[in-house]
């Protein structure tokens, strides 16, 4: 690796090997950012605590440099910033807080402490290889509909900013990736760990999975070649949708790579819990979004890139121009997960959510120690779920909330929807003493092991499933 500072070459030495994320970025990629042209020369791999994420360095037309962060299919270009006098220290920026750079609010979304993982072709500046610094991040209220992003970077001195905006990679008009045919599939086999069954990893950013034999839960962020971390998962339940199966959601096609249930609770009450499920889907161009089944309904929701704008006493926020109010605070922890996961599961994960609602439409914040996430998105009818993904035939399994009422007038001892009813609640206190074990086919095992949501309560995890950088 040679370090070029002005017209100085300097020498650093062997770097460790990139991570192979089979991004579709790859060097020499040229394209367009607000009528300039652009060239990637050189690329940054960071870790941090719960995975990967790549900061290309683009060379734009002027001589100037600009970042293209890559994280897990969601990408924001960014210009680094002058800024008069100092910035705030690092441990100034806590977590949720509001601060005014340039005049401008931003919140804190995102504090870690990072560590450079791998370098490549020709760069601006090169933290120490491995060493650890805070990095955080900020976002703006999307203000007509464009949020801001802000990266402060206290790996070097002083520290650098970084302001830009999330965008699709159709936007910047990339000629030069690489093909899909590059990907190299048998270099990601390997033997569980636990039970040594033949394990493949089907997707390029996976930071977890879950063996298919064994259920353990397998950490393969250090890569395959290192020690590889497990834990070994009791009572397997399966999702009503199969990992691996495909299907077209609000015209685009999704695949379900990772599914997990997950147990909630009212702040300081852990004795009544109510589950809800969600499916990880994935995009090749769009990246990941969640499929969220709860006992109201399901829903559709993604992380949103700005920060919404929380009321005085935090029982309504504001995103692009539309106002949600709170439906319920809660704790959440992971119950059980499959399939493979772009961040670092695990078993009993915990966080703190507020879901907050306005008719169709979904908002939610997560929150974790070193993050808070805001998602947004929609309810979605089990019909069409059902028709989606060719599950006509267990339409009634993911019947929820938007089952039609009964219509008024008719005999309800006559009404058949009224029987299956009875059949159903006779079925459910019949799984209810039955073993662990559960058919998907014709049972609905993702909720045996807890008690339902009532009606009226929250939609009961609309969330993002997990840290994102």
């Amino acid at each position: 690796m040679v370090l070029r500072q002005g017209e100085v070459l300097q020498r650093i030495g062997k770097m460790a090997e990139l991570f192979d994320d089979y991004s579709p970025l790859q060097l020499q990629a040229t394209g367009r950012w607000r009528g300039q042209g652009f060239r990637l020369v050189g690329r940054l791999q960071y870790q941090y605590e719960e995975g990967l994420w790549t900061e290309w360095h683009a060379l734009l037309d002027d001589g100037s440099s600009a970042w293209l962060a890559e994280d897990n299919g969601a990408y924001v270009f960014a210009l680094p910033q002058s800024l008069p006098g100092a910035l705030p220290p690092a441990q100034a920026l806590r977590l949720g807080a509001t601060t005014a750079i340039q005049g401008k609010p931003y919140s804190v979304s995102s504090h870690q402490h990072v560590a450079l993982r791998a370098a490549q072709g020709e760069l601006p500046h090169l933290p120490a290889l491995g060493q650890r610094f805070v990095m955080v991040e900020l976002r703006s209220q999307s203000a007509q509909g464009v949020a801001e992003v802000l990266s402060l970077d206290y790996g070097l001195d002083p520290p650098q900013l970084c302001r830009g905006q999330a965008v699709l990679l159709q936007e910047l008009a990339l000629s030069g990736l690489r093909e899909a045919a590059e990907k190299n599939e048998t270099a990601r086999q390997f033997s569980c760990p636990q039970c040594a069954a033949p394990i493949s990893l089907q997707l390029a950013s996976t930071q977890s999975l879950t063996c298919g034999s064994c259920h353990s839960i397998i950490d393969v962020s250090q890569g395959l070649g290192g020690e590889l971390r497990h834990a070994l998962q009791d009572e397997p339940v399966r999702p009503l949708i199969a990992l691996g199966r495909s299907g077209t959601l609000q015209g685009l096609p999704w695949q379900v790579v990772g599914w997990q249930n997950r147990l909630g609770h009212a702040p300081g009450d852990s004795d009544e819990q109510f589950g809800w499920d969600e499916y990880l889907l994935y995009n090749q161009q769009r990246g990941f979004c969640f499929l969220v089944d709860s006992t109201e309904g399901w829903s559709l929701v993604r992380p949103a890139t700005g920060a919404p704008v929380l009321g005085s006493s935090g029982q309504s926020a504001t995103y692009l121009g539309t106002r949600y109010q709170l439906k319920e605070r809660y704790e959440a922890q992971t119950n059980y997960v499959l399939g493979e996961f772009y961040w670092q599961v695990s078993r009993d994960q915990r966080s703190s959510h507020s879901d907050y609602s306005a008719g169709k439409s979904l908002l939610s914040l997560e929150q974790t120690a070193r993050e808070r996430t805001w998602s947004v998105g929609s309810v979605l009818a089990s019909e069409l779920v059902a028709q989606a993904f060719g599950l006509q035939d267990k339409k009634e399994l993911l019947a929820r909330s938007d089952v039609r009422p009964l219509a008024a007038g008719a005999g309800l001892l006559q009404r058949p929807d009224f029987w299956v009813f009875v059949a159903v609640v006779v079925v459910i206190l019949l799984l209810s003493n039955c073993s662990s074990a559960c058919d998907p086919a014709t049972q609905d095992c993702s909720r045996s092991g807890f008690a339902s949501r009532s009606a009226g309560g929250s939609f009961g995890g609309f969330s993002t499933g997990g840290g994102h950088k």
